[in-house]
């Protein structure tokens, strides 16, 4: 693989970190700027909706920029963003921050998943976009639980300085290990990428993207009130499955990368997503056998992971058929899918726990899954008959 792969690892790792190290440091944000720890709690909200609008329309207007300034702005976002979080004097500009930060995420992850691709032979891209996804679940399996760690015995502040450091590295890597090329279009060509977002097939896949988001986080973002009140373990067993989790998810990335370089990448993806539709059912029907739902936490992060790896690959391949010179744009529409799939996923969560009890999130996740894959062998099936059709 190109250095510039491994580079673009450690600037996801930089960027899962600033989203996510938020969730291990709510109590000490809310005791150092007052505020209350429900209010705290959106900021991975607005980071989460900076990336969802950022990945898909910012990455179209600068269509017509070279990646590796498109990916040095983004990368300078982050550093920038990272001391003003770390100097922020009360929530109201943290929340700010953190959304522009998540547009400068939203944009990176676009733009680094669709150059990675390009930058290997194609029989080796999925591999490539694996390792680009690498720092993301490196960030939630190890920078999360070791950033909640040392904030504790520092603080909230010093962890935010560190990612700016981590950002600055990133720059350097992507300055002397990424070479730049120059790309057409102009401004008129990213109102261009911004309709080729319309594109149905694109459309479709990002729906079947946010629908296994919605799935996963239906249950996910209940997992610790689940399992310490529904399952009744303790919070040893929690933070246990919590690693699981965490785990999982960069053994599922690496599986979804070499996958998606094979030729039936769609009948894996089917399969996966079966695999989470029944996973999420087993997290229902073994809920009171500890052992069993520390494997399902696990293996849901596996499935998760893998299928975020598949669907990306399968929405490159259906842009450079369809809208060829706008591929990032087609990765930004999947990034922007999978945040809001995970937004709609708690919201559909809280509902479910409002009206059924927590004990039957996990029912709702594998309805959402079931329907992804219902609508992604509709697809699959339709374009099997137009390629049949055209011979």
């Amino acid at each position: 693989m190109p250095v510039a792969i491994y580079v673009f690892s450690l600037c996801t790792f930089a960027f899962g970190l600033s989203e996510f190290v938020v969730a291990g440091l709510v109590s000490a944000i809310a005791v150092d700027l007052e505020s209350q720890i429900a209010a705290v709690g959106t900021a991975i909200a607005a980071y989460a909706l900076g990336a969802s609008i950022g990945a898909p329309f910012i990455t179209a207007l600068l269509a017509h920029w070279k990646d590796r300034s498109i990916l040095l702005l983004a990368m300078a976002v982050l550093a920038a963003g990272s001391v003003l979080m770390a100097a922020a004097p009360n929530l109201a500009l943290l929340l700010a921050v953190r959304f522009v930060v998540g547009l400068g995420h939203g944009v990176f992850m676009a733009v680094a998943s669709d150059a990675a691709t390009q930058l290997v032979p194609p029989a080796r891209s999925g591999r490539a976009l694996s390792v680009v996804w690498l720092g993301l679940t490196l960030a939630l399996a190890v920078g999360v639980p070791l950033g909640t760690f040392l904030g504790s015995l520092w603080s909230w502040r010093a962890i935010f300085l560190a990612i700016g450091g981590l950002s600055l590295a990133g720059m350097l890597g992507l300055r002397f290990f990424m070479h730049s090329q120059a790309k057409g279009g102009g401004p008129a060509g990213a109102w261009q990428g911004i309709r080729a977002i319309t594109q149905p097939q694109l459309l479709t896949t990002a729906g079947i993207g946010a629908l296994v988001s919605v799935a996963t986080f239906a249950f996910f973002t209940f997992v610790s009130p689940y399992l310490l009140q529904v399952t009744a373990v303790d919070v040893r067993w929690l933070s246990l499955a919590m690693l699981l989790f965490g785990l999982c998810s960069v053994l599922g990335n690496l599986l979804g990368g070499r996958l998606a370089d094979r030729a039936d990448a769609a009948r894996s993806t089917l399969a996966a997503l079966a695999g989470l539709a029944l996973n999420l059912a087993a997290l229902y029907l073994l809920r009171g056998f500890a052992p069993a739902m520390l494997v399902l936490v696990g293996s849901l992060g596996l499935f998760f992971f893998a299928i975020v790896t598949l669907l990306t690959m399968r929405l490159l391949q259906q842009a450079r058929r369809h809208i060829p010179q706008f591929t990032a744009v087609a990765a930004g529409l999947n990034i922007a899918s999978f945040n809001l799939g995970t937004a709609l996923g708690g919201v559909l969560g809280s509902l479910t726990i409002a009206w059924a009890g927590l004990a039957h999130v996990p029912l709702v996740g594998a309805l959402a899954a079931v329907l992804g894959a219902a609508v992604l062998g509709l697809q699959a099936g339709g374009r099997r008959s137009q390629e049949i059709s055209a011979r």
